[in-house]
């Protein structure tokens, strides 16, 4: 009998999926050893010293900049970090992901990116309205606005500027693209569809983000699903991603992809142990 592997996980909070994560280890004989980022420190300049951390990490870190720094910091140390500071870096960053994914033809909604407010209204009278502003790098879908027309555009870009972030003064600009009010959560594992759910969007809210509230349904894993799910996961670096797609008159189109995947809605509702899951994939790369 294999010898199970003896596993990391870096968190900076204890969420649900995390807990679904050290109990299935638990039921799995597992070893999970688990790290708080805000609580340890390396000597960068020491290559050779990684604190007596596993040959595999899982990545849990919620914030973007603490994930990608520390796995970087890892990594260096040849420590096999999942998912790698390159696909977190890519899938953390609407902007990169959006470039990376229009350069291999994967259909995404139209999108322009400018820097000033003049400039930014000026690409939303090309795009139209109703339009989406999205910060470049967030999640739950925090500071993102539907703007009807230049008046409310203004209003959001004035916000803005007076806040003192340097990262909000970078206009992601979408269209709205006509679609059912959901979208489709996709999680895959490199070439694998594990599994896909719809989130349907509240009668008060046009966004489908669980933590804002969406509903979570099963949905069925259609062959255009999967060819671009496994094309989306291949351009990005594979890894354990969770792949959000729109049904549009033309097709499915990838709206977003992130790297630290949530899923206790995607387990509620497809009844798959997708904590279990995971793990299984990382003890493969571990063999590997």
């Amino acid at each position: 009998m294999n010898k199970l592997p003896s596993l990391g996980m870096l968190y900076d909070h204890i969420r649900p999926e995390e807990r679904l994560l050290i109990d299935a280890a638990k039921r799995k004989g597992i070893k999970l050893e688990l790290y708080n980022a805000e609580e340890i420190f390396f000597e960068a300049s020491e290559i050779d010293n990684a604190q007596n951390f596993q040959d595999t990490v899982l990545q849990r870190c919620i914030s973007y900049f603490r994930s990608i720094n520390l796995s970087a910091l890892l990594e260096s140390k040849s420590i096999n970090v999942i998912n790698s500071s390159r696909i977190a870096s890519l899938c953390g960053n609407k902007l990169l992901a959006t470039l990376t994914l229009a350069k291999e033809k994967i259909p995404t909604p139209k999108t322009f990116i400018a820097f000033t407010i003049e400039s930014a209204l000026n690409a939303l009278s090309k795009i139209g309205y109703p339009a989406v502003i999205k910060p470049i790098i967030g999640s739950w879908g925090r500071l993102v606005s539907l703007v009807k027309d230049s008046e409310s555009a203004e209003a959001v870009f004035e916000h803005r500027e007076m806040m003192n972030n340097s990262l909000l003064k970078i206009y992601y600009i979408q269209e709205f693209v006509k679609r059912p009010p959901r979208d489709i959560r996709i999680i895959s594992m490199d070439d694998e569809v594990v599994t896909a759910i719809y989130r349907s969007s509240t009668s008060n809210n046009w966004k489908t983000n669980v933590a804002l509230g969406a509903k979570v349904s099963p949905c069925k894993i259609t062959d255009e699903i999967e060819e671009i799910a496994v094309k989306t996961s291949n351009v990005l670096g594979g890894g354990i991603l969770a792949i959000d797609a729109m049904e549009s008159e033309d097709g499915i189109l990838i709206h977003e992809v992130n790297s630290t995947i949530e899923f206790k809605g995607a387990t509620t509702a497809s009844g798959k142990d997708i904590g279990s899951k995971i793990l299984d994939f990382v003890v493969r790369k571990c063999k590997n």
